[in-house]
């Protein structure tokens, strides 16, 4: 017992974990306890035993398992953060309990995953347990399926999700083991009770006798709906309800019935999509197109087979429904139009909603084919249509159903119908809305009335139908028409029809639930006109208003139409003796006798007696139409007595007022007022009479007949007085009702008139109209002549703003009912907005969409695609406005909206927007094949794509409203691509729009689970984009519908949504006021956008009353409408109030300082709190942001002035800017992001003289900067640079001139370095302006700056510039070319290797360029001389721009470029060397001079005292100052950290270097660290051999210093280099070039006699020794091998070399040669014997025995031989990188070598094989000879290469001399010959001088020419050895020259020329292709931030340019060799 007592002292968490199972198990009763006694579920003791509960559920002991878990139950049941173990239990209760024996264990199992289920984790519990089915243990399967069945039976099929158990359970039939599958029936049964016949289609496939049995079972089943008997802790509402029914036992109706709906599963869900696509045969498309009918239906039937898929997976089906259209359409065989229909059917079930988009394109042709009598045809095209018609919606059909309402054959009438009423009973009031039902029902009208008993039976069922979805109630007003037995007909139909969504029946009850449907309608409909209105009319008061009067006059008409017509439609035309007989009853018979007397005095009486009768009658006596026609008895309209007359009219305006007056009676009347309208004394009267037939008729109709009435008459003056008539009747009765198109052809009449009256009044009647049409109306008139357009366009101006003022005729009678306003509401708002789209005549332009152009906008060819859509842009310009039918056009653009030509595209998007403004709402119906794949485009990379696209998105959504978007998935399928751009803009579009919208579809929630994935996108702008769009989803969602949506997001994710779901809560914009009551919810609106245009009295009040604090997400509402309404607020706002006030407020100071403001703003937009200032063009929320943010710094009146509409008013704001500026200066930089961010603003816009104020504030304020030392920060750079460069693109020269001004003084203040890549931006430009002028920038930029300046490196940048030079535009080419002629300027030869490759014209062009510069560079040298000098204006500035350590070397720099320019010069003329000599020193003192950063004492050459000069000269030794202290402030990266110790390495000071190699060594000796170099390797070493030549050169020959010193600096470098080389990855980094250069550098050390003399100097070369071996051994093969070999060329070149080193270089490749078997995979053999070949090309094999030792030619060959051994014949395929390499020496070498290998070794086949060989190369040579000569002869021959020629001519002759020139030379002339002679002879005398002086040099010379370019970008001496005091006695020399006290001038000439005439000789006796260290070294510099002294070396370099290449051991030997020079000349 002793070993218990031990663990019986443990706490119980470290008991469960204890390896002693008892004392688990006692750990496990304990928890047990514990767990049962905590209380609060959030105690902290649960989160102990967090990780320890899959232990409790995975013990391996079975006994202490049954007691974890018990206790593991309680936990989860008790614990808040049992949750988190979720997935880990369930997968051990799954792997390690239910594979127990004892059921108890199982059985805790179960409850487990149950009791998972109940705390919210039945995803993760179904998901372990679906995993669990897998596995191989039956006895876990069958655990698993149980624990489902048990899952689905108490929690139900909502919380458990089927479609991943059904997608299973086939797989679980076909399992061997019988108890699965047993176990696998009962879930079956399980799920059936759930979803019922849902599960037959995924069961369909299982074995015949299982589905029989499970047959069986489901018929057992009870029929009622299951109950969920167990609930999850977010439901105890329902488990108290469901526990109360029970007690109750069982009144279970109301509770469940709001569930049911949900319950019910669509099969659909639960199947897999299939890709029927792909398997669509091969030659389908062109099977379809046989002759053959045969053929054809075998095509089909594949297809068919493919769409009996239940479901399919979306993609693009648009070719294969144009294929089977056209079957339907056009194939003459019915049997195929069968087959196609059914595919079609199949497609439109599989694909659901997706197959919307295709069917507006399908359905005309199905209904046109309905003219087929076959049934089995018609049978399917009905199948086909309906299948169809459930992927759209009624709305996007009804056009197309409606054009073949009135069409010929009446089958086609009666499919028609009959297809409506099966399609009205899949619908609710809601989705058959008035506005399709009204043209529906019309059409109905006419064929219940139509010959054909079938055609009318079919109208009456589809009216029946209608009825019967929307009620009596909705559908009356439209069958006002009908008689009584034709509407009971159609009662009787609606009661016999049966909805789909089994709605009960019909009648009296059904009316009762219509009334909320009816009223659900409109609320459903107005939102996309809401949405659509603002946006198309600038005014926003007018806006709102016009809905608004529709709307509140639309009820009372229809109302009006209604109540008058039903009775009275229907009045008979009455004869003249009904008419008397009815008057004589009710008027006086003296006043009957008098009517016609001829004494006008009797008819005046009888008038009055006429009058006095009608005022007292009563309303239902009064027989108007007699009364009418007695007042029109003789003389009846034609009374002369204008008092009569007046009577008369007055009488006439009584009777239509007080009695039911009709339009037979008004027609009576309407002739005669008409006459009277414009007479004088009758007029008035006349108007009154007609404005009462107006109410009482209906304006509408009034209008319409008045009108045709007044234009059929000649009469001007009537015809004017009508129309003013009708304009004042307009504002009385509002605008319903009225039928524009009737009027407008009046009204064209009328502005044709002769008679000024009448265009008067038609305009004035057009205004009238336009406050209620807006501009749509102008549409009419769009062909008018310009004058008069513009009086129509000034009196619409006059309308601007103004709202409609509300109807006070017309209600009078019918404003009674308010049901009746509600019903009719809907209709209102179409009638109002809708409507007026609908006047407008529409052309239907379907016939002029040819297949010609259809095949044309989708050929290969651009161009001809282009055609294609210029036609189409054309068609539709023509037609102005269109019908929705437009063939076969929607493919066919849809498939431009994706062309890789940017171009198409944005053509595209511009014909869409055509298309939407001309086609008007109807639209609609494309929305889903061509408004979506807009969308799509904004997800283009272009931002110029992306903007274009989002207009024409607008341009559609304010036709077609927003709904149809949100509707079906496509929105959500749009937000789940993963494309950035598309998510930004797409959720940018959702935030604007959704606040503007009343109610949204269902189908928004579908976007949610993609919005919360754009949450946390990997892009920031998205994820802003996303933050910004959660409240407007949330306004229409619902806060608690969001959350919820969140549970299935991982916990980290979700954690994250749920927090910023509340920071949407507290900004979520109230939704937009709901049409309660038409008139005062519409002047609620209107009321915030019309109170700057002083609103109307009227609609105050109704705002106050209507929502309390509702104006304000109103207001808000009005901003976002658009940019012209706020332009509009704020520009009345701005002159209204300030007149007298503001001018004492303009004193003052009007920049305010804000302290840290700046800093604020910055980290604000760091935070992404607000915008940051970055767009294409600048949105308003851009500006009402800068707005917000300048209220705090500037005076409130200057902020008025700088945002105001006008622009005269920024200029007087600029004016006070200007003046204020320089006092205020400290407050202008406080707000100077602010000020630059406004001058952006101004950059858009089109007025000049505003620019041009910009710019002069600009200059002044960018040089305030610089004289106060100010550096931009990037903030504000990057918010101000981009824009400033987009006006460098300016058309305008000034503005242009100014800019360049700006960008140049911008330098002084920002960073030349960090404004080049917003230039290179620049360059990127469409605009060819922009980017010439930025190139030439960029050009300034180099030549000021030097190559340091171009970011990111010199190599890139010149690359993207190079690329212009092929640029179309001249000015842009040319600019291109002066830039790379500057960067050329700056570091020579070097630029042709940074630029790359470019095309051979391109090339030839930047030639040409770079050599017209050189003749011109005397100028540019002088101008660059000055340039440098001026540039820092301010010393201070450029310091505080950078590091002084930086900006020194930058200014030394500048000072050799122009040096060497001016050397180059001499190079290239080196007739003028003479004069030009001086100069070139010259400069150098100056450098000197300026130089301040060396303390040196130089003498002041300038002002010489000449016998100082001949006393001797102590070289004046440089001192460096050390690494600057704030090193680490500079350099913070771990890489410039590096880049600066490397570049410290190469240092002249011997400390400086010691000390760098001591940290890198630091970094190289620890193995973590060491990686850090990686990258840097090439970049150490090149510092480190140049530091080897500087020892060698000049330290070594420095008595003064201490040869300890020296020596330890050796050390250091060989440490350092031992530490690298003994790490094989970082040393296998170097590459070739700086091998080579490394090991010249060592060999050279390890052969330096004056090493021996220091003490321990030979334990100094040992190390070199060991060096030397561990780079051989290490570094890669490839690389060190081919620089050996380029090594020992290079030394046997240098006939002057020690012998000994090229001795060592082969001892290296012998080494090499050893270790080939080992090294031979690691190398490529292709590089090496390309290195071999150009070693032999140098040195033929002649050559080579020429050679003193045959050590090198033996050495080459023991290297061929050895590789040809190693791979035998397989050595041939490596020549791959031999230019014509059968003319290769090496190639026929290997060959005799392959051949004779088996006899290798005796000496004899050694000579055989040279023997051979010698032939084999006389035949080659002779072959080449020819081209090679003649290539020489033409290089003579030309002007430039004529030098170049000769020498190689020379060394041709040279290397072959018995090659005969003389077939050259024959057909030349004499003096070319003689020239040719001259030449070789000068080269000759040249050569033999020069060897002189080489060979009397002691050190050898390994000429580094060959690699080195002649004007390397480092002007290295030509081994780049420095050669300080060289110089020195260089430039002493020439002074003395110059003042004539050595009489060496000619001589010096010579010796210049001499080096020039050497140097092609050199470069052309080699040039492999690869670089060599010193060019890399080049590409380096932009990254080593170099220190002072490399530049110094450098500097003092490439003062020699032209010297023999030796490097001057020490004076005593520069003495002799001057002397033995004067005595060779003379």
């Amino acid at each position: 017992m002793g070993d218990d007592s031990e663990w019986m002292k443990l706490p119980i968490d470290q008991k469960c974990e204890h390896k002693v199972w008892k004392a688990r198990l006692n750990g496990y009763e304990e928890a047990l306890k514990l767990f049962q006694r905590i209380g609060d579920e959030k105690s902290p003791e649960w989160g102990k035993y967090l990780g320890l509960i899959k232990k409790f559920v995975t013990e391996s002991n079975a006994v202490a398992q049954l007691k974890g878990l018990e206790a593991a139950l309680v936990f989860i049941e008790n614990a808040h953060v049992a949750g988190k173990t979720t997935g880990e239990v369930v997968s051990g209760v799954v792997s390690k309990v239910f594979n127990q024996p004892k059921a108890r264990a199982k059985e805790l199992g179960t409850d487990i995953c149950l009791m998972y289920v109940e705390i919210e984790k039945a995803e993760i519990v179904q998901d372990e347990l679906i995993k669990g089915l897998d596995n191989k243990n039956p006895k876990i399967v069958v655990a698993c399926i149980e624990t489902l069945r048990k899952a689905l039976s108490e929690f139900g099929s909502k919380i458990i999700t089927l479609k991943p158990v059904v997608k299973v359970l086939q797989k679980l039939f076909e399992s061997r083991e019988k108890a699965v599958r047993d176990e696998a029936k009962l879930l079956a049964v399980e799920i059936y009770k759930w979803i019922r016949d849902a599960l037959r289609t995924p069961l369909q496939n299982i074995n015949s006798v299982q589905l029989k049995e499970l047959e069986e079972e489901w018929v057992k089943l009870p029929t009622g709906v299951p109950k969920q008997s167990r609930f999850l802790r977010s439901q105890q509402d329902l488990k108290a309800k469901f526990e109360q029914q029970q007690a109750t036992g069982g009144d279970e109706g109301d509770g469940d019935d709001d569930e049911e709906p949900d319950v019910r599963v669509d099969p659909y869900e639960l199947l897999e999509a299939v890709d029927i696509l792909s398997k669509i045969p091969k030659d389908f498309y062109e099977k379809i197109e046989a002759k053959k009918w045969q053929e054809r239906k075998e095509a089909l039937e594949a297809v068919e087979a493919l769409t009996k898929n239940p479901k399919l997976e979306s993609g693009d089906y648009g070719d294969l429904v144009r294929a089977l259209k056209k079957v339907v359409g056009k194939d003459a065989n019915v049997m195929l139009v069968t087959l196609a229909a059914k595919c079609l059917a199949g497609l439109a079930t599989g694909l659901r909603k997706k197959f919307g988009t295709y069917a507006g394109h399908v359905v005309p042709t199905f209904l046109e084919k309905f003219k087929e009598k076959k049934p089995q045809v018609v049978q399917a095209l009905q199948e086909a249509i309906d299948a169809v018609f459930l992927t759209t919606t009624l709305q996007n059909i009804s056009e197309d159903v409606l054009a073949v309402m009135d069409n010929k054959n009446p089958s086609i009438k009666q499919q028609a119908s009959l297809f409506l009423a099966r399609s009205f009973s899949h619908c609710t009031p809601t989705t058959l809305p008035k506005s399709v039902l009204k043209p529906l029902c019309a059409a109905f009208l006419k064929q219940v009335n139509d010959s054909a008993p079938e055609v009318r039976d079919a109208a009456f069922e589809a009216l029946g139908t209608a009825m019967k979805v929307v009620g009596e109630k909705a559908v009356n007003p439209f069958l006002a028409d009908l008689d009584k037995l034709k509407l009971d007909k159609i009662k009787e139909c609606a009661d016999k029809v049966e909805l789909v969504g089994g709605k009960k029946g019909g009648g009296g009850g059904g009316q009762k639930k219509e009334k909320p449907a009816a009223k659900a309608a409109p609320v459903e409909e107005p939102p996309p006109k809401a949405a659509a209105g603002p946006p198309k009319k600038a005014p926003p008061a007018k806006a709102s208003g016009a809905p608004k009067k529709g709307k509140a006059a639309a009820a009372p008409s229809a109302k009006g139409k209604k109540g008058a017509e039903n009775k009275e439609i229907t009045e008979t035309e009455l004869s003249l003796e009904v008419c008397e007989e009815k008057s004589a009853a009710v008027l006086p018979a003296s006043c009957m006798q008098l009517l016609d007397s001829a004494n006008w005095k009797e008819r005046l009486a009888s008038m009055e007696e006429f009058q006095r009768a009608v005022e007292q009658m009563d309303k239902s006596d009064m027989p108007c139409q007699a009364l009418v026609r007695m007042l029109a008895k003789k003389p009846g309209w034609k009374e002369t007595n204008f008092q009569v007359m007046q009577m008369k009219l007055h009488i006439v305006g009584l009777i239509a007022g007080k009695g039911t007056f009709s339009k037979t009676s008004a027609l009576v009347v309407l002739d005669g007022l008409v006459d009277k309208v414009g007479d004088v004394k009758c007029g008035g009267k006349a108007r009154e009479a007609l404005t009462a037939i107006g109410e009482a008729c209906s304006l509408p109709w009034t209008a319409e007949q008045v009108v045709s009435l007044a234009f059929a008459q000649k009469n001007p003056k009537n015809q004017a007085e009508t129309l003013n008539w009708l304009a004042n009747a307009m504002k009385e009765f509002g605008f319903a009702g009225i039928n524009v198109k009737a009027f407008i052809n009046n009204v064209k009449t009328a502005l044709g008139a002769t008679n000024p009256a009448v265009r008067t009044s038609a305009i004035t009647l057009l205004g009238v109209m336009y406050l209620y049409m807006g501009a749509p109306l102008r549409m009419f008139f769009e062909d008018e002549k310009p004058a008069l357009l513009s009086q129509i366009d000034a009196e619409f101006e006059k309308m601007q703003g103004q709202s409609p003022p509300a109807p006070v005729r017309g209600q009078t009678k019918k404003g009674a009912e308010d049901e009746g306003e509600d019903a009719d509401e809907e209709d209102g708002v179409d009638g109002g907005a809708g409507d007026i789209m609908d006047l407008l005549p529409r052309t239907d332009i379907s016939d002029k969409i040819t297949s010609d152009m259809v095949t044309k906008i989708s050929d290969k060819n651009w161009k001809i695609r282009k055609e294609g859509l210029d036609e189409v842009a054309a068609v539709i310009s023509e037609a102005k406005f269109i019908q929705s039918n437009i063939g076969e056009l929607p493919m066919a653009l849809k498939g431009r909206l994706g062309d890789s030509n940017k171009l198409l595209v944005q053509q595209t998007l511009t014909i869409l927007q055509q298309i939407a403004t001309a086609m008007g709402p109807s639209l609609k119906q494309h929305v889903r094949n061509l408004g979506f794949p807009i969308i799509t485009v904004l997800g283009d990379s272009k931002p110029n794509v992306r903007a274009s696209a989002l207009t024409t998105l607008n341009s559609w959504v304010e036709q077609t409203g927003l709904k149809e978007w949100l509707e079906g998935e496509d929105l959500s399928e749009e937000l789940k691509r993963e494309n950035p751009f598309l998510r930004q803009e797409v959720l940018g579009w959702l935030s604007e729009r959704l606040p503007t919208m009343r109610t949204v579809p269902a189908d928004l929630m579908l976007c949610i689970p993609n919005l919360y994935a754009c949450l946390e996108d990997r892009n920031g702008d998205v994820r802003k984009k996303a933050q910004d769009a959660l409240p407007t989803f949330m306004m229409h969602l619902g806060y608690d519908k969001m959350c919820k949506a969140t549970s299935k997001l991982k916990p980290s994710s979700k954690d994250q949504v749920v927090a910023m779901l509340e920071k949407a809560r507290a900004v979520m914009p109230a939704k937009p006021a709901a049409p309660a009551k038409a008139a005062s919810s519409k002047s609620a609106q209107s009321a915030p956008a019309a109170k700057p245009a002083s609103a109307p009295a009227k609609s105050q009040p109704a705002v106050d009353d209507y929502s309390g604090g509702e104006s304000k997400p109103d207001t808000k509402k009005v901003k976002s409408a658009g940019s012209a309404a706020k332009k509009g607020v704020v520009g009345k706002k701005a002159p209204a109030k300030p007149a007298a006030k503001d001018e004492e407020d303009k004193s003052g100071p009007i920049f305010i300082l804000v302290p840290n403001g700046k800093e604020q703003r910055m980290k604000e937009e760091k935070a992404l709190k607000i915008l940051k200032w970055n767009f294409i063009t600048p949105r308003d929320e851009y500006v009402e942001q800068l707005k917000t943010q300048m209220s705090s710094c500037l005076a409130k009146w200057l902020q008025d002035e700088l945002f105001h509409y006008d622009f005269q008013h920024h200029v007087k704001a600029v004016n006070a800017m200007i003046e204020h500026m320089e006092a205020e200066s400290e407050a202008v930089i406080g707000c100077l992001d602010l000020i630059l961010k406004w001058f952006t603003l101004r950059f858009f816009d089109t007025n000049t003289s505003i620019l041009m104020k910009a710019m002069e504030f600009l200059k002044l304020l960018f040089t305030m900067l610089s004289r106060e030392n100010y550096h931009l920060s990037e903030y504000e750079a990057s918010s101000f640079i981009p824009y400033l460069i987009l006006k460098v693109g300016e058309s305008k020269d000034v503005v242009r001139k100014d800019v360049r001004a700006i960008l140049t003084m911008l330098c002084n203040v920002y960073s030349a370095c960090k404004m080049f890549p917003f230039l290179m931006e620049g360059t990127k430009s469409k605009n060819s302006k922009q980017r010439s002028e930025c190139l030439e920038e960029l050009g300034c930029l180099i030549e000021n700056y030097g190559m340091n300046v171009c970011q990111p490196t010199p190599a890139k940048a010149l690359k993207d510039i190079a690329v212009h030079i092929g640029d179309r535009d001249t000015t842009v080419r040319n600019a291109a070319l002066n830039t790379v002629v500057a960067a050329y300027n700056v570091c020579g030869d070097q630029v042709f290797k940074l630029i790359g490759n470019l095309s051979e014209k391109d090339m030839s062009m930047l030639e040409e360029r770079i050599k017209r510069s050189a003749k011109k560079t005397p100028a540019v040298s002088t101008k660059q001389e000055k340039a440098p000098r001026e540039h820092p204006t301010n010393p201070n500035a450029t310091f505080l721009r950078k590091p002084a350590q930086e900006e020194v070397p930058n200014k030394l720099k500048i000072m050799y470029r122009t040096y060497r320019i001016q050397a180059r010069s001499q190079n290239a003329h080196s007739e003028h060397t003479a004069p030009s000599i001086p100069k070139e020193f010259q400069l150098d003192l100056d450098m000197i001079e300026n130089d301040h950063t060396r303390v040196s004492e130089f003498p002041d050459l300038v002002q010489h005292k000449l016998d100082e000069l001949l006393e001797p000269v102590s070289i004046p030794e440089p001192k460096i100052r050390s690494v600057s202290p704030h090193f680490d402030d500079l350099h913070n990266s771990t890489a410039s950290t590096i880049n600066f110790v490397i570049s410290q390495v190469a240092s002249g000071d011997i400390n400086t270097s010691i000390q760098a190699l001591a940290q890198i060594d630091e970094v190289l000796r620890q193995e973590d660290k060491a990686e850090a170099m990686s990258g840097h390797i090439d970049q150490f070493l090149i510092a480190t051999f140049m530091q080897l030549r500087l020892i060698y050169n000049t330290h070594m020959a420095d008595d003064r210093l201490d040869k300890k010193d020296i020596f330890k600096l050796y050390s250091c470098i060989i440490g350092n280099m031992l530490s690298l080389f003994s790490m094989e990855s970082l040393a296998r980094e170097a590459s070739m070039g700086v091998l080579k250069d490394l090991m010249h550098g060592l060999i050279t050390l390890m052969l330096d006699s004056r090493v021996e003399d220091i003490e321990d100097g030979q334990q100094l070369i040992r190390s070199v020794n060991l060096l030397v071996v561990r780079v051989l051994e290490k570094s890669d093969q490839t690389n060190i091998l081919s620089a050996l070999l380029v090594l020992l060329q290079d030394s046997l070149i240098t006939t002057a070399g020690s012998p000994m080193f090229s001795e060592l270089v082969m001892k290296c490749l012998w080494r090499m040669i050893r270790f080939l078997p080992e090294t031979i995979n690691s190398i490529n053999l292709d590089r090496i014997l390309l290195d071999v070949h150009n070693f032999m090309k140098v040195f033929p094999k002649e050559k080579l025995k020429q050679l003193k030792s045959d050590v090198p030619h033996r050495t080459l060959k023991t290297l061929l031989h050895t590789l040809c051994k190693l791979t035998g014949a397989k050595i041939l395929d490596h020549l791959s990188m031999i230019e014509n390499r059968n003319e290769s020496e090496l190639e026929a070498h290997l060959r005799r070598v392959v051949k004779h290998s088996g006899n290798l070794s005796g000496l004899k086949s050694d000579q055989i094989i040279e023997k051979g060989g010698l032939r084999s190369d006389e035949k080659v040579i002779k072959a080449k000879v020819s081209d090679i000569l003649s290539e020489i002869f033409k290089k003579i021959g030309s002007k430039e290469n004529t030098k170049e020629g000769l020498t190689e001519l020379y060394e041709y002759k040279q290397k072959y001399s018995d090659a005969d020139l003389e077939p050259f030379l024959r057909n030349t002339s004499q003096f070319f010959q003689s020239y040719v002679e001259r030449g070789l002879r000068m080269i000759e005398s040249e050569r033999e001088g020069k060897s002189r002086i080489q060979t009397s040099t002691v050190i050898p010379q390994h000429s580094m020419d060959s690699y080195t370019p002649s004007h390397s970008s480092i002007p290295v001496n030509s081994n780049g050895e420095d050669l300080k005091p060289a110089v020195y006695y260089e430039r002493l020399k020439i002074l003395r020259q110059r003042h004539g006290l050595e009489n060496a001038k000619q001589q010096q000439q010579q010796q210049q020329q001499q080096q020039d005439d050497e140097r092609p000789s050199f470069s052309s006796l080699s040039k492999p292709p690869l670089a060599s260290s010193t060019d890399m070294l080049h590409s380096k510099l932009s990254q080593l931030k170099e220190s002072r002294e490399s530049h110094f070396q450098q500097d003092s370099r490439s003062h020699s340019p032209g010297r023999a290449s030796s490097p001057a051991a020490n004076l005593d030997d520069l003495k002799k060799r001057l002397e033995r020079i004067k005595s060779n000349r003379q």
